[in-house]
C-alpha cells in the first residue's frame, strides 16, 4: 500500500533533519591541531601588557642575576660549603635572564631605561648582604624571591582570564567555537604561561632553599626582609613604566 503524499513530504523532512542533525555533530566533534587553524590577533592592551610582561621580568631577572653575583664574590671563600647552592641558584637566574634577553629581541620590545642603576644597586644589594654574613645574604634571598614568585603569579593570573582570543579554521575561515584545550591559546602565548609558571617555581625553590641555609636567623631578620621587599616591589613598579 502507497503512503500518502502528506506521510511522503513528512519522511523526508524527518531524514533531512536526521541529515543535518548528524552533519553538525560532525562538525561539533571535528578534531582541530595547531596547523589546522590561525589566532586572531591581540588587543592593543594585550599587546602592551606582554610588552611589559617581557620588559618588567627582564630587568627583573637582571637584578637577581647581579645579586648572586654579588652575594657569590663575598661569600664563595668565606663559606665554601655554600658555594655549590649559591653557584647553582645563579646559573638558573644566568638562565632565566637570557631567555628574556631572547624575547625582548624577538619581539622588539624596549629595554628598562635605568638598567645600569639595576645592575649598580643589584650587585650592591648582594655584596652588601654578604658582607653581613651568609644568614642576612639568604634572609635577602628569601625577600626577592617572595616578591618575584609573587609577582610571576600576578602575571600569570593576568595571562589566564584576560587573554582570550579567536580562534579560527583555517581552511573555512570561520571561529571555531569552544575550542578544546589544545588549541584554545596560541603557541606564543602557551610558551610565555610555561617560562613564567617554570621560572616561579625555580624562584620559589630558592625561597625554601634561603630558609634551609638558616635566613631566619639574620638579625633583624624581619626589618632586613621587609626593607629589601619594599625596594624590589618599587623596582618592579618603576621598570614597567620606564
Amino acid at each position: 500500500m502507497y503512503k500518502s503524499t502528506s506521510s511522503r513530504v513528512a519522511l523526508y523532512r524527518c531524514n533531512q533533519f536526521v541529515r543535518c542533525q548528524s552533519t553538525a555533530t560532525t562538525e561539533a566533534v571535528k578534531k582541530y591541531h595547531g596547523d589546522d587553524v590561525e589566532y586572531g590577533s591581540l588587543s592593543k592592551a594585550q599587546r602592551a601588557f606582554l610588552d611589559r610582561v617581557i620588559r618588567v621580568d627582564q630587568a627583573g631577572e637582571l637584578g637577581a642575576n647581579y645579586i648572586y653575583y654579588g652575594q657569590y664574590t663575598v661569600l664563595a671563600a668565606r663559606f665554601p660549603q655554600l658555594k655549590p647552592v649559591l653557584q647553582h641558584m645563579w646559573d638558573q637566574e644566568i638562565h632565566h635572564h637570557n631567555t628574556f634577553n631572547k624575547l625582548q629581541t624577538e619581539r622588539r620590545v624596549r629595554p628598562s631605561l635605568l638598567t645600569p642603576l639595576w645592575k649598580v644597586g643589584a650587585f650592591g644589594m648582594g655584596v652588601g648582604t654578604g658582607l653581613l654574613g651568609k644568614e642576612a645574604a639568604m634572609a635577602c634571598t628569601v625577600a626577592v624571591e617572595t616578591v618575584i614568585g609573587g609577582h610571576y603569579n600576578q602575571q600569570l593570573r593576568v595571562l589566564m582570564n584576560q587573554y582570550d582570543i579567536p580562534v579560527y579554521d583555517k581552511i573555512t575561515g570561520k571561529i571555531i567555537e569552544n575550542p578544546d584545550m589544545e588549541i584554545q591559546e596560541s603557541p606564543e602565548l602557551a610558551n610565555l604561561k610555561h617560562l613564567i609558571s617554570t621560572f616561579r617555581d625555580e624562584e620559589l625553590e630558592h625561597l625554601d632553599t634561603a630558609i634551609e641555609n638558616d635566613a631566619e636567623k639574620a638579625v633583624p631578620y624581619m626589618l632586613l626582609t621587609e626593607a629589601i621587599k619594599l625596594v624590589c616591589r618599587s623596582a618592579i613598579w618603576t621598570a614597567e613604566r620606564v
